[in-house]
């Protein structure tokens, strides 16, 4: 399998003793790309950094993440404006609304998102989008800027069965992560996952974290890293009904075209 793990979060501070051995066990558990996650005034650089220090192998995106949206300046989104400019960065975001932590205020949040869906219409680069118990919300902003974005991925996907499809009725694609794996909070998507439409659904990791709660042997860092997506294909592989080597097949695909990627060199 030649997999993409379109959302890693690979600036994390716990990979800073063993970044290097993460990527190569990546590429040898079939992990050939993976799309860094820029989250913050301070990670998105460092993923840009990590991109065009791997190029061909990592890609970057740029964003402020719901939990930081009370940094969003008019510098900080001179800033994202640069980020997105590089041919490394492959999309806008991770940006969007977090009504479960709310870590920002509300209306900040909301502002924070608009700038960067403004980013998204200006550049026609592909939306990383992140929503968590603000689904309304999220609808209506992203229908304020309907007809003048492109692409868009609700990176983690852990919503309701009417959520998913108010998504796929958008034309929006959907990634999913080890949250599949989860047996307390993640049981719903065992039955959802089946209706997501191959040239839709893409995988990602979100690596330090949801180590998927399946995987056998669990390391005892509990650390989440992009070898494993190979563990998360085949628990989709499995609910949807389909050969582990389609499911890999497709979301490499689909990736692949989302992020405009083109096929790998390996």
């Amino acid at each position: 399998m030649q997999l993409i793990d379109i959302g890693a979060n690979l600036t994390h501070e716990s990979f800073d003793p063993d970044r290097d051995a993460v990527l190569a066990r990546a590429r040898a558990a079939g992990v050939g790309r993976m799309v860094v996650t820029g989250a913050s005034r301070e990670h998105s650089p460092r993923a840009l950094e990590l991109a065009r220090a791997h190029p061909g192998v990592l890609y970057a995106t740029a964003g402020v993440h719901p939990h930081h949206a009370v940094e969003y300046t008019a510098e900080c989104d001179a800033e994202m404006r640069a980020l997105v400019a590089a041919p490394e960065v492959v999309a806008v975001g991770e940006c969007g609304l977090d009504y479960f932590r709310d870590f920002s205020p509300r209306p900040a949040q909301r502002r924070a998102f608009e700038r960067q869906l403004e980013i998204a219409a200006d550049t026609g680069k592909p939306l990383f989008l992140h929503q968590r118990d603000a689904h309304a919300d999220f609808l209506a902003v992203m229908k304020d800027f309907e007809g003048r974005i492109g692409p868009a991925v609700v990176h983690c996907f852990t919503g309701t069965r009417e959520e998913l499809f108010d998504c796929l009725d958008r034309d929006w694609y959907i990634g999913i992560t080890g949250w599949l794996c989860d047996e307390r909070r993640g049981a719903h998507l065992r039955e959802l996952v089946a209706h997501i439409p191959a040239a839709r659904l893409m995988i990602e990791t979100d690596a330090p974290y949801l180590l998927p709660r399946t995987l056998r042997p669990a390391p005892k860092s509990r650390r989440n890293e992009p070898a494993f997506l190979a563990h998360i294909v085949e628990e989709l592989a499995r609910d949807r009904r389909e050969p582990a080597d389609a499911v890999a097949a497709a979301t490499t695909a689909t990736a692949e075209a989302f992020f405009r990627l083109g096929p790998s060199a390996a």
